[in-house]
């Protein structure tokens, strides 16, 4: 990158419709001037000298005026124009309107409004080193013209450039999924993952005086050679999870119950029917079918 950045500032301009009456009274003054010169020449062959000065100041002033048409620009909205003369900067013109500048300089003209880059799908690797496909949109406008004109040799494809190394340097960084929610994973947590990306974004697109107004991720999945694969563990983790969550669930029910019986002196208790009633209340609240319980008609022993 550069040593030094671009800094941009506001170029000196005057409006052009004031120069357009000057310009129009010049090319008058000049043809008026190489009319008098011919008149001069045929009426009398003595006054040459002062028949050729007409002439020659006439076509002079008529070369001038229209150099100075080369001055006149327009500023259309949210457009800006980079002024360069004799290859050093001048600044800036972001006002719309018509203006008139020395008509040597080069006038630049550069974009201020908003642009999208949709990044390619790119195949990349996770943080557990996972095939992934993830692609990404960017919202970014120039906000240095100086910058974005010398600073770097193409702005735009800068941009798409530095775009597609933040996105494949985010998806290395975090895993496509995780179990727990204290890690940040790509599929999970979009929001963070998208906050994450414009920062890292807007760290290198500065360089080239563009910011980015607004970035997410727009397709991610994992690649087709482990999909069937992934799918099946996601499939196998969500069946635990679901477990896990039954069986804690039929533990407090069943500590619940026990509780319950015992604070009400329903029914005494010993230590086997507590073990063989947890043993049937387990059996019955984690069962993935419809339980058919046996009704004991005689005592709580027999």
């Amino acid at each position: 990158m550069p040593g030094s950045e671009s800094k941009e500032h506001a170029a000196q301009s005057h409006n052009g419709w004031s120069l357009v009456i000057v310009v129009f009274l010049l090319f008058i003054a000049g043809i008026a001037g190489i009319v008098r010169g011919g008149i001069l020449a045929e009426s009398d062959a003595g006054r040459g000298f002062a028949a050729a000065a007409y002439i020659i100041g006439g076509a002079l002033v008529v070369v001038a005026a229209s150099t100075c048409c080369a001055g006149f620009f327009i500023v259309n909205p949210n457009e800006s124009r980079a002024l360069v003369l004799f290859g050093r900067y001048r600044g800036t013109v972001r006002d719309n309107g018509f203006f008139w500048t020395n008509p040597f300089t080069v006038k630049r003209k550069v974009s201020l409004r908003a642009r999208n880059h949709t990044g390619e799908t790119l195949k990349v690797n996770d943080l557990n080193g996972n095939p992934i496909e993830i692609a990404a949109v960017v919202v970014w406008r120039v906000r240095n013209t100086a910058q974005a004109l010398f600073d770097v040799d193409d702005y735009a494809q800068f941009v798409e450039v530095q775009s597609e190394s933040a996105v494949r340097q985010l998806a290395s960084s975090h895993p496509y999924d995780a179990a727990g929610d204290e890690i940040v994973s790509l599929r999970a947590n979009s929001e963070e993952v998208a906050a994450s990306l414009q920062v890292k974004l807007n760290q290198r697109l500065g360089k080239a005086g563009c910011e980015v107004l607004e970035s997410r991720l727009t397709h991610i999945a994992y690649a087709p050679e482990i999909a069937g694969a992934m799918l099946q563990r996601q499939q196998a983790e969500a069946v635990i999870a679901a477990r896990q969550k039954i069986v804690d669930g039929a533990v407090g029910m069943v500590e619940l119950a026990l509780a319950r019986l015992q604070r009400d002196g329903i029914v005494e208790l010993d230590e086997e029917r507590k073990a063989a009633m947890v043993s049937n209340l387990l059996v019955v609240l984690c069962s993935e079918r419809g339980s058919q319980p046996i009704v004991n008609a005689g005592t709580l022993y027999s």
